[in-house]
């Protein structure tokens, strides 16, 4: 049991250490002068169009949210009917 344990473990330390990397190129610089613009946009929304329908969308669904839960607030709250 011991010496599968140690053949396994020899087994990962080498695919994980040998493993081919690929070699990705920093893109910070570029998102810190995007972000950093002066240009009259909230952070959340200088990301592009798929920031603004995000933003939408959880507007949206909040709104909805609290308007779901105020009516369902104001049916609970009316007395019930005598049959």
């Amino acid at each position: 049991v011991y010496l599968l344990f140690q053949a396994l473990r020899q087994i990962s330390q080498r695919t994980i250490s040998t493993a081919s990397r690929r070699q990705f190129e920093n893109r910070v610089p570029e998102h810190q002068k995007l972000f950093q613009e002066d240009n009259g946009l909230p952070v959340h929304l200088k990301g592009g169009a798929k920031d603004a329908l995000l933003y939408r969308t959880t507007a949206s669904l909040a709104v909805c949210g609290t308007i779901y839960a105020l009516y369902y607030l104001l049916v609970s709250s009316m007395p019930k009917k005598p049959n």
